[in-house]
């Protein structure tokens, strides 16, 4: 059976394709890590996109339910340049019997380096998936459009039993994050991003993370009063996307980069220490650096590969953002701290509420 990747931009690369025959179309993106792929493929932030893998093998440990970051696939299809289909080991399921359960399709033997160097010379564009019995989809726009949370109800869930209370603003989170929190004895509220601030507050809450998630942060302007508000009476974390939410809340800009930073292996450095660690990423928007000038913001990292600018720390409330994900999943630990000093500002909160 065999399948086509068509760019926007005219070029086509043959594959064999594994799944139910389709034609699906979305932006095409690349990821260059050499492991992580349960993770990649299970991360909303992906949701709706089409991804490429660098590393030439891909599914040598098979899938595993612990390491998923959501409920299903969340890329609309996968593309590598070789599929593992040897023995894996017990209670390991093959990538490909998985990704057909979930009715992506996956196209192997194809020559990913070339694709990346398109994507790279062209910028991120729109592609379309197709078997070659089908016929050829009309070409949409890139769809850059907000997601809306994982959760199906308005209804706020609780989970753990530690002494901190923090509230999880979910613009469709990964479970790392959350395991992350209650892993470091926490009592978390997941709480849709459109709640309204009259329940966030009966919550008695001890601090904020605003929660990683696809698409662009502008689709959320209209509820940017509403978080400024909100991170200015509680202590705040924000990652990823909910680092550009907060950042533009304050007013500053995001703007879309050429092809993102998908990988395990994205050097930063933390402008106070000096320290440059490795980071595990997976974004299109970053915050503009040139619009912080009239913002409470300073930058705390910085890509080192490209100046981009990788966390802020406000000038006098207790908020810090990452545009990288510090709870490691995939990647290294090497940002654990943040999570630390977070709920340090919260407990500290939990401290003045008790005495209050």
């Amino acid at each position: 059976m065999t399948g086509l990747l068509t760019l926007s931009n005219g070029q086509t690369f043959k594959g064999h394709w594994h799944g139910k025959s389709s034609a699906i179309q979305g932006e095409v993106v690349f990821f260059t890590g050499m492991t992580g792929y349960e993770e990649v493929l299970t991360d909303p932030s992906y949701k709706g996109q089409i991804i490429v893998f660098s590393y030439p093998l891909i599914g040598q440990y098979g899938i595993q339910s612990l390491y998923a970051q959501s409920d299903s696939i969340q890329v609309a299809g996968i593309i590598v340049a070789g599929l593992y289909d040897g023995p894996l080991s017990k209670g390991s399921m093959p990538l490909a019997e998985f990704a057909i359960n979930h009715g992506i399709p996956i196209l192997s033997g194809v020559d990913t380096r070339s694709v990346i160097q398109n994507v790279r010379e062209s910028g991120t564009m729109q592609s379309q998936l197709i078997h070659t019995s089908l016929p050829e989809l009309a070409w949409e726009p890139v769809q850059t459009y907000f997601f809306p949370a994982t959760t199906t109800t308005d209804e706020i869930q609780t989970v753990g039993s530690g002494s901190a209370h923090i509230g999880l603003i979910d613009f469709h989170y990964k479970s790392s994050i959350l395991n992350e929190l209650l892993e470091l004895d926490c009592r978390v509220s997941i709480i849709p991003y459109a709640t309204a601030t009259e329940t966030l507050d009966s919550l008695q809450l001890d601090g904020l993370l605003f929660s990683n998630g696809p698409g662009d942060p502008a689709a959320l302007q209209h509820l940017f009063p509403t978080y400024r508000d909100w991170a200015e009476r509680y202590p705040s974390f924000g990652i990823c996307l909910g680092h550009q939410v907060l950042a533009s809340a304050f007013g500053a800009k995001t703007t879309k980069l050429a092809y993102g930073h998908r990988g395990a292996n994205h050097p930063v450095m933390n402008l106070q220490t000096k320290r440059v660690s490795m980071s595990s990423q997976n974004h299109s928007y970053v915050v503009e650096k040139n619009s912080l000038q009239d913002t409470p913001f300073s930058v705390l990292y910085e890509n080192v590969n490209d100046g981009s600018v990788e966390g802020l720390v406000h000038d006098t409330l207790p908020l810090k953002t990452v545009q990288f994900h510090p709870e490691a999943a995939p990647g290294p630990a090497d940002h654990l701290e943040l999570f630390h000093q977070f709920l340090a500002a919260a407990q500290q909160k939990e401290s003045v509420k008790m005495h209050a």
